[in-house]
């Protein structure tokens, strides 16, 4: 039975995650950390890290940048494996984390899905065939979401830049520019509204025709059962930083 302790318990993807957990067979959540806790919940939420008296065999991480990291300095203190899927991290905090991968094993990735991995690597492999049309990539989140493009899109533009020789750079705001598009841009638009739970659309523009590839999330529960795999995947590994694409392989 593997212990999990989820970091973001209170939030909606944290119940997603306590609720598939523990439907599992081989799994049990042990405690969660938030801001707060509920004296009816069905295992210890506990709101100061230098409280937990619980020791997981992993932590699941669906919260903010600032409590990933809170949680993180636990996690190399008691050698415990974490899964993050935060978004909106600095990249001072991503070297953080870097950090830290030296000390236990970190599956870190933007999206959870696996169906997005895939998109990934469809639009590394296009790119170099469409390299001559105008790339844009448009994301819509709930309007909830607080960073902006969501990790997801910004790790198709990577992918893509990547395959490209790193010779595009990305374009987040045209509202206080006055010229045409640059063709060495990658645009990135973003939508904010209701309880849309994730949309990323990649498009290749050329003069005469588009080749658009889309992926809709209709559930949370798709980034949940994501996590739960990385989870298992995880606590087998060794120190370092591993990804969907790691796991892809598994």
């Amino acid at each position: 039975m593997l212990n999990v302790f989820v970091n973001g318990c209170n939030g909606k993807m944290g119940n997603v995650v306590c609720e598939l957990v523990n439907e599992s067979e081989n799994m049990q959540v042990i405690g969660g950390f938030d801001k707060v806790s509920y004296s009816d919940s069905q295992f210890p939420i506990f709101t100061d890290v230098e409280k937990i008296s619980v020791r997981p065999d992993v932590i699941i991480d669906f919260s903010l940048p600032v409590a990933t990291l809170s949680i993180l300095n636990y996690a190399k203190i008691n050698k415990v494996p974490m899964v993050i899927a935060t978004t909106g991290f600095s990249e001072e905090e991503n070297k953080i984390i870097e950090e830290a991968s030296k000390m236990i094993p970190i599956f870190k990735s933007a999206n959870m899905s696996f169906d997005i991995m895939i998109m990934k690597k469809m639009v590394s492999w296009l790119a170099p065939l469409l390299k001559n049309t105008d790339i844009e990539i448009i994301e819509a989140h709930h309007n909830r979401k607080v960073d902006s493009p969501s990790g997801t899109a910004q790790m198709l533009a990577d992918s893509i830049n990547a395959s490209l020789g790193d010779t595009l750079h990305c374009e987040y705001n045209r509202h206080d520019k006055h010229e045409k598009r640059d063709k060495h841009e990658i645009g990135m638009s973003s939508i904010r509204g209701g309880n849309i739970v994730g949309e990323h659309s990649v498009q290749f523009i050329g003069n005469f025709e588009t080749f658009e590839i889309k992926h809709t999330s209709y559930s949370r529960n798709v980034f949940a059962e994501g996590a739960l795999r990385a989870a298992e995947f995880i606590v087998k590994q060794n120190t370092g930083i591993f990804t969907m694409e790691d796991m892809f392989d598994y």
